[in-house]
């Protein structure tokens, strides 16, 4: 917890605003942001096909950022807002199996999922590793 002695934000240039007393103390529930990539896998499908069913899904769900695609595997990067990880990944896990059916999805098994904070996203990008931004964003061949 974090004290604010009366007029030290003002010195500042702040403006802070604190309930009775002179403290305030962050929720720790709030909803942050977890950039997630989902890698599925199964019998190949026709491109074309394939390519329908991810931009349903991209349509029905614009939060998604990119997709990479080819006959027998695709990747699905976006970002989620959740409490935390563990909510976050159990969105991730029941992404593909939800929406298969609504929006023309192969009957894939999820091989990989990987969620980081955003700050961590951030970091790996500056430092030149893990996955580059997410441009051009839309739905790619690999």
């Amino acid at each position: 917890m974090r004290r604010v002695r009366p007029g030290a934000a003002a010195s500042r240039g702040a403006l802070t605003s604190v309930a009775a007393g002179d403290t305030y103390e962050e929720p720790k529930d709030l909803p942050r942001l977890w950039h997630v990539t989902l890698s599925v896998c199964g019998a190949e499908v026709p491109l074309p096909e394939l390519r329908r069913g991810l931009e349903q899904l991209a349509h029905d769900h614009p939060f998604l950022l990119t997709s990479r695609y080819a006959c027998d595997h695709a990747e699905i990067r976006y970002w989620e807002e959740a409490r935390d990880l563990h909510d976050a990944a159990a969105v991730a896990l029941r992404l593909w199996g939800e929406h298969r059916q609504t929006a023309g999805l192969p009957a894939w098994e999820i091989v990989g999922l990987e969620v980081v904070d955003r700050a961590t996203y951030h970091q790996r990008v500056a430092e030149g590793y893990g996955p580059p931004p997410a441009t051009p964003v839309g739905i790619h061949p690999f």
